[in-house]
């Protein structure tokens, strides 16, 4: 049980997931050596700093990305190449022995609280349009709001990110009044249905919630209305012009989760560069330019006082406090993931032309749905694993859609009080095992009808969602090469079109490796909404692991 609490915890931290980090950078000709710092990708904003640095320091300082999920894990096994590593906030690691045993030193390079983002039209019809009103506006009132139906909002996934982590730890925090001292045993169950009710988009990163944000930003009933995120990008979306109405950023009175941005050395030969690079991101010119083009708040207060024209003042409340108690983060993301969220339905539209049979990815594929169905004890594998009450149809293809084999996770035993980390129930195993027999099963002949299979898949959830809509619908399709039979591209966009509006709700994710045309999936999923996630360079077990963020 230790190694599944400790695993789940790092997962709580994440704000961004993408791909693997990428291996350390190369020495640049003149053979000066380069400073490599592991970064999440929800700071490549920042990335204009390594040139700012090498100028003002001499450090050739150069970022490879990551998600934090990976990073954090590189990090704690010693396995990154890298000097040193960024991300929005290190709590977990750093409460791990083995993370602070790897972490040299850390330095706080700036500040971003968590604030919820709220259409004008909404703030005045709930009363929290001017600061006086905003002010007194706590978890409490969110989750009322949120309950009624009155907040719809887009929050990034509370198993994979710190944001919705947090927001669920302030809901917490707010109906125990126990802050300070919150355990496992404390959580109001009552709180978390009801604040989740207003959950209606789900995602990994804030610039896919971004998009989908745009697109279904309004104030009708079937549209979102509001924004959970980092202060510094809600600003900035405000500022970007393409919002129908303006968000009102309220910040719960409870009190905040604050993104610190720690600065961490893992490599001890490379300390003098490591504290010249973070005495000038803590100078002046360095956070006066992190916080006017970043809009993230400097951690230097005597700066603070100079860009106070672009940061409210009302941004910097009360510190939430971080529950040092691992078994509620454990058993606050199982039970986030097992009973309180949205149950999720899907559809797996697996290639099985005669090309999968070739160069490894007919093995490949079946290794991914064995990670989903729990054969990974990894910490990815934990969190990408098919979860209580959710329904599965995998559909096969190749020169047409096949027969779907429908999979049903059950239930767990119910709580009555608290959260906690259940083990999977003997019904539970069985049906995962169910699904990797299914996978062994899978054989490979033929051409490759994607559209058509595509348009089988979305017209069949569309049938599921009018039937039950409290589910989560979404489709999920691999492909390694051309669609050589059935509809064209054009003809699925046309049989799209034609289909009721509901089906807007039901994206596509396509799972690209292969010589799979990468256009022609992005084409597809521009029409129907979703993500293209490329498997041509990374694990298709791997990729999973991103999409199941996502539902």
């Amino acid at each position: 049980m230790k190694g599944i609490l400790g695993g789940v915890l790092l997962a709580v931290l994440l704000t961004a997931c993408g791909k693997k980090e990428a291996a350390d950078a190369p020495k640049p000709a003149d053979n000066k050596p380069v400073f490599t710092v592991l970064a999440t990708t929800d700071l490549k904003d920042a990335q204009p700093l390594e040139a700012m640095v090498e100028k003002a320091t001499g450090v050739r300082l150069r970022f490879t990305w990551g998600g934090t999920m990976e990073s954090t894990e590189a990090v704690l096994s010693g396995s990154t190449p890298a000097h040193a590593a960024w991300f929005a906030n290190a709590k977990y690691l750093l409460s791990d022995p083995q993370g602070q045993a790897r972490v040299k030193l850390q330095e706080k390079i700036m500040l971003s609280p968590i604030a919820v983002g709220v259409n004008q039209t909404a703030a005045k019809q709930l009363g929290w349009d001017d600061a006086a009103t905003a002010a007194k506006v706590g978890w409490r009132e969110i989750t009322q709001a949120a309950s009624q139906g009155k907040l719809r909002y887009a929050l990034s996934n509370p198993a994979t990110s710190n944001q919705g982590f947090m927001a669920l730890m302030g809901v917490v925090a707010a109906a125990s009044q126990k802050s300070e001292a919150l355990t496992a045993a404390d959580v109001n169950r009552g709180a978390i249905a009801s604040f989740l009710k207003g959950y209606k988009l789900p995602g990994d990163n804030s610039t896919y919630l971004t998009e989908k944000f745009l697109e279904q930003q309004g104030n009708n009933p079937t549209q979102l209305n509001a924004f959970i995120n980092y202060e510094s990008w809600l600003l900035s979306l405000n500022n970007g012009g393409k919002l129908r109405e303006k968000l009102v950023l309220v910040y719960p009175h409870e009190g905040v989760a604050t993104a610190d941005y720690p600065f961490m050395l893992l490599k001890d030969e490379r300390r003098d560069d490591y504290l010249k690079v973070v005495a000038y991101l803590k100078g002046a010119d360095a956070q006066k330019w992190l916080a006017r083009q970043t809009l993230r708040r400097p951690i230097n207060a005597e700066v603070a006082a100079t860009v106070a024209d672009v940061l409210p003042k009302e941004g910097m409340r009360i510190e939430l406090p971080f529950s040092p108690d691992r078994a509620l983060a454990d058993g606050l993301i199982d039970a986030y993931l097992n009973e309180f969220r949205r149950p999720i339905a899907s559809t797996f539209v697996l290639d099985t032309s005669g090309s999968m049979d070739g160069q490894g990815r007919r093995a490949q594929l079946i290794q991914a749905l064995h990670y989903v169905a729990g054969a990974d004890s990894s910490l990815t594998g934990r969190l990408a694993k098919l979860t209580n009450r959710e329904k599965v149809w995998m559909l096969p293809f190749s020169d047409q859609p096949w027969r779907m084999t429908y999979f049903e996770i059950p239930t767990g035993r119910p709580q009555a009080k608290g959260v906690q980390v259940q083990e999977d129930s003997e019904a539970k195993q069985a049906m995962l095992a169910d699904v990797r027999a299914y996978a062994d099963g899978l054989r490979m002949t033929g051409g490759t009808a994607l559209y058509d299979s595509v348009l089988a898949a979305l017209k069949h959830m569309l049938e599921q969602k009018q039937k039950n809509p409290n589910y989560q619908y979404s489709v999920v399709a691999f492909t390694d090469g051309e669609n050589t039979k059935g509809r064209s591209l054009e003809q699925f966009q046309q049989a799209y079109a034609a289909l009721p509006e509901d089906v807007r709700g039901i994206p596509v994710f396509m799972v690209l490796f292969g010589e799979a045309k990468e256009a022609d999936l992005k084409a597809l999923v521009q029409t129907t909404g979703g993500k293209v996630f490329d498997a041509r360079k990374t694990p298709l077990y791997a990729v999973f692991k991103d999409i199941r963020a996502y539902q």
